[in-house]
């Protein structure tokens, strides 16, 4: 237990540049059942499993298994190595991420912090909770920071996004009335 809670403290040292800035920054804290660490030379992988709860500054995931992986500095000997920037965070298993006004369900979540982008598959749902809108297809990259997402389909599973009703716009309130025919030809029975 006690490795879980520094490795919690040290991963949440290494997510923290990563996190917006307009936002009071909170640590991110990872709970699980069980956390298996490894080191190589150049980076560090810990794999959280069973009951996994990540919350953050203006986030909260929680999943089946999740891989974080981070760059490792210093002494490539030192048992546990300097942490340096987060590389990813790939999230199987029942995910749901909760961030503001967005909710995501899925099979897989993949967190790329360079490339500013996350890839929801497995059956991903994204609801905007702030104007009813719905989003699903089998595969979906967000880009952080551009409130844009990029939905791809495929043949028998199409993209597709579900949004508020539209009023009434007034048109055909009466029924059509039949065109006179021109001048000079019979009407039709």
């Amino acid at each position: 237990m006690k490795s879980l809670r520094l490795a919690t403290l040290l991963l949440a040292a290494t997510c923290l540049p990563a996190i917006a800035a307009a936002q009071e920054v909170q640590p991110t804290v990872i709970d699980s059942e069980q956390l298996e660490m490894r080191s190589t030379d150049t980076q560090t992988t810990f794999v959280f499993t069973k009951k996994v709860i990540v919350t953050g500054t203006n986030l909260k995931l929680t999943c089946d298994r999740l891989e974080v992986v981070t760059t490792r500095k210093g002494d490539p000997a030192a048992t546990i190595g300097k942490l340096g920037r987060f590389k990813s965070l790939i999230a199987t298993g029942s995910v749901h991420i909760v961030q503001s006004d967005r909710e995501a369900a899925c099979g897989r979540a993949e967190v790329l912090p360079d490339d500013d982008k996350i890839i929801l598959t497995d059956n991903p749902v994204v609801k905007d909770l702030a104007n009813g809108a719905t989003a699903t297809g089998p595969r979906m990259v967000l880009y952080r920071g551009e409130r844009r997402a990029v939905i791809e389909g495929a043949e028998g599973a199409p993209s597709r996004i579900i949004l508020p009703g539209i009023k009434d716009l007034g048109f055909d309130k009466e029924p059509a009335k039949p065109a006179a025919p021109p001048a000079g030809q019979p009407k039709q029975p």
